[in-house]
């Protein structure tokens, strides 16, 4: 079912779309018109199934399109049209359909975010979108006694096929229109709400605002996007959120694979690892086991599986998969392959047979993320292959940093970009948002925190990876699914 603010739309496009046998394509409502337009005639649209809000998205379009003014009531034009359809299916319902014969067919086609160049399509199957939504509902724990909280848009990669693994679970859904801190608290706290995704910057604003208490019910916060930082465990966990660290590839970068644009899409069906906790780590102190939770983990219950491999050069050739050691030490690149990961064929990048190509070079997906495997078998990513900061012929992972630089008191968010040195070549610059309760402090006083906080970090890191500079900001830079754009900073830093 689906609660508060109606939005029937979105999730109903999920199951009654891919039941016509045709394909959906949720577009991010941030988009600017022209962007929209470029995917409806690239995707080669023939309905749209639009809210009111977002009428002058299409304004021009020749394509045939239904409002829908979410009010779920007779004479609204998008139930006017779930009645047509009922009157002209007989009310036969879904025993009125037949399944398609092929698994493999296409089900889902998203698109990027379109920063930069035209936006791109990824297209997903019915037996992959299945199979992660099954393994969603399994890790996630959910069942019929589960209410899901959609924060995570739908658009974003399909909502991580959550839209499919609720239904799958008998879970509740409860669907918002905006990331509002004040509507989600009254849902944690009144509507039974035990499951939402979201990344950590979502949920450094959810432990911080004003509503925060321990809900009535556990909740488990599913957590992607970046490593949640000792910090913010420890917040969600005070307020009685058990997070869930898991990893997917729904971002990749062009230059990775020597080309001009960038793509930003599901090339994996949202998450295919999960960080299990282990029984050892109940007598671990909280920032030892926040350094086991940052782990990225082991491959999910229907992912085939997932493998640390040396880059091409010294120890490889460009298509050659030699596996890193299992020491926690060796940086390699993070492949997979299998059930949960976009469908290698020549129009897997929908019209775009050379990228995929190049994707699933050696026949597995080439992820750009450099990580170490541990004995334990669980792998860790070290850093983006473009993040890597590189100062006086040392690899300093900006994940690393940022890491220990969050777990300063008074850090509420922070960043860190490379930002060229006369010197060294790259040096650690650090963006950081400072927590409301001690902001106050220094105000008027930023260089005196910068130096407070690069004494914290001489004290955690190796000298080449101390930030050089700390500019204190007022937020970050974000994506519509609370990702930081580091792409931004580095035009920032650029310009210093």
């Amino acid at each position: 079912m689906s609660q508060e603010y109606k939005l029937n739309r979105y999730p109903d496009a999920h199951h009654g779309v891919i039941a016509a046998r045709a394909i959906l394509t949720p577009i991010n409502t941030r988009l600017r018109p022209q962007e929209v337009a470029y995917i409806l005639e690239h995707s080669g649209a023939r309905l749209i199934l639009i809210d009111h809000e977002y009428t002058h998205l299409i304004q021009g379009t020749s394509i045939p399109f239904v409002v829908s003014n979410d009010t779920g009531r007779p004479g609204d034009p998008y139930e006017t049209f779930l009645d047509t359809g009922r009157q002209f299916s007989g009310e036969r319902g879904w025993a009125g359909l037949d399944a398609d014969a092929d698994e493999n067919k296409p089900c889902l086609l998203c698109y990027t975010s379109g920063t930069t160049g035209r936006p791109k399509g990824v297209l997903t199957t019915l037996r992959g979108s299945y199979l992660a939504a099954i393994a969603n509902a399994f890790e996630g724990r959910m069942n019929r006694d589960s209410t899901y909280l959609w924060i995570l848009p739908m658009f974003h990669a399909g909502g991580w096929t959550f839209p499919w693994a609720s239904v799958f679970a008998f879970a509740a859904q409860v669907t918002l229109r905006t990331v509002d801190y004040t509507h989600i608290w009254n849902h944690l706290l009144h509507s039974g709400v035990t499951h939402y995704c979201g990344a950590p910057t979502v949920q450094i604003g959810i432990i911080n605002d004003p509503s925060a208490r321990k809900p009535p019910q556990q909740v488990t916060a599913i957590i992607a996007g970046a490593a949640p930082t000792p910090h913010l465990i420890a917040g969600l966990e005070t307020i009685g959120i058990t997070p869930v660290h898991v990893y997917g590839l729904t971002e990749v970068n062009y230059h990775r694979f020597k080309l001009t644009r960038k793509l930003t899409s599901a090339q994996t069906y949202g998450p295919f690892t999960r960080n299990y906790e282990q029984p050892f780590w109940s007598t671990l102190s909280l920032e030892q086991r926040s350094k086991f939770m940052a782990r990225q983990g082991h491959a999910f219950a229907t992912a085939q599986e997932v493998r640390v491999v040396y880059q091409p050069g010294k120890h490889s050739k460009e298509d050659e998969l030699i596996d890193v050691p299992r020491d926690g030490k060796t940086l390699g690149e993070i492949v997979t392959r299998g059930n949960i990961v976009m469908k290698e064929a020549s129009s897997t990048y929908f019209r775009d047979p050379e990228a995929t190509a190049k994707a699933f070079r050696g026949g597995v997906f080439r992820s750009g993320d450099l990580a170490v495997w541990h004995p334990d078998g669980s792998v860790a990513i070290m850093d983006r292959s473009k993040d890597i900061i590189i100062s006086g012929g040392e690899n300093a992972s900006s994940l690393a940093i940022e890491q220990e630089l969050a777990t300063h008191p008074h850090v509420l968010e922070v960043t860190v970009v490379a930002r060229n040195h006369v010197k060294w070549g790259e040096r650690p610059m650090a963006f950081v948002v400072l927590h409301p309760q001690h902001a106050s402090k220094w105000a008027g006083r930023h260089h005196e925190f910068a130096v407070d906080l690069k004494v914290h970090a001489k004290s955690r890191l190796p000298g080449f990876a101390c930030p050089e500079w700390v500019k204190v900001v007022p937020e970050l830079p974000k994506t519509s699914t609370g990702k930081i754009l580091k792409t931004d900073l580095r035009k920032v830093v650029a310009k210093l």
